[in-house]
């Protein structure tokens, strides 16, 4: 494997601990249409977009309008249950890990949407460690499908096999896989996360900061 030049981050589940949230958040919309949540359609709202949830949980039946309808509704009642938790909610050791790593270029792959990207690391604070930032909706193909890693990739000038993805879910390991690209799982939402080269509860877990210093090769003088 060659030498690794950069890391890319998913959010949810890597940045912030906010799958409960959004839990929640489907648990109370859902329900305020008439619908309980099943355990079921918890498990699988894990690395989906909104489209693909909505889609599911209400029907195929649904027009492009309504199912953007109701993620916007559903997104909205997240961030109101999460705003004053956020703090709380970030992944231990993740601020000083990206503080430790600003040197070297940082990026965020996420399904979310934008206006869900903007509300956690503005108001986190976080967003000026990334140099590169790609949403959901910016690529036709969600996770498990490759697309959004390559594009990370080529927005950063690192070919794939040099970036070192962090991941929470398999639909996110998968398509980090696909990409070409090196993952390490966190045990956020998953305890097993087949594929990964290394699994951590956490940026505090003993030993990343070695295993990753025998990886990572000096970018200064690309930038």
């Amino acid at each position: 494997m060659p030498n690794m030049r950069a890391l890319i981050l998913d959010m949810d589940g890597v940045i912030i601990d906010s799958n409960p949230w959004h839990r929640i958040a489907w648990e109370e919309y859902n329900r305020s249409l008439g619908v309980e949540t099943t355990e079921d359609m918890q498990r699988r709202m894990y690395g989906k977009r909104n489209e693909e949830l909505i889609r599911e949980f209400f029907g195929e039946h649904l027009s492009d309008a309504e199912v953007s309808a109701h993620g916007r509704a559903k997104e909205v009642l997240y961030r109101e249950l999460m705003k004053p938790h956020l703090s709380d909610a970030l992944v231990p050791g993740v601020r000083e890990f990206l503080a430790r790593h600003r040197d070297l270029p940082l990026a965020v792959a996420t399904n979310a949407e934008a206006a869900n990207v903007d509300f956690v690391l503005d108001e986190s604070g976080l967003r000026p460690y990334f140099r590169v930032i790609i949403d959901g909706h910016q690529v036709v193909n969600p996770k498990p499908h490759p697309e959004i890693y390559l594009r990370v990739a080529d927005a950063l000038g690192i070919p794939p096999a040099e970036c070192v993805v962090f991941e929470d879910s398999q639909t996110g390991v998968d398509a980090a896989l696909a990409a070409g690209m090196r993952v390490v799982g966190l045990s956020t939402t998953h305890e097993e996360l087949p594929g990964v080269s290394r699994l951590i509860a956490d940026f505090n877990a003993p030993g990343l900061e070695e295993w990753l210093s025998g990886l990572l090769s000096t970018v200064l003088h690309y930038f």
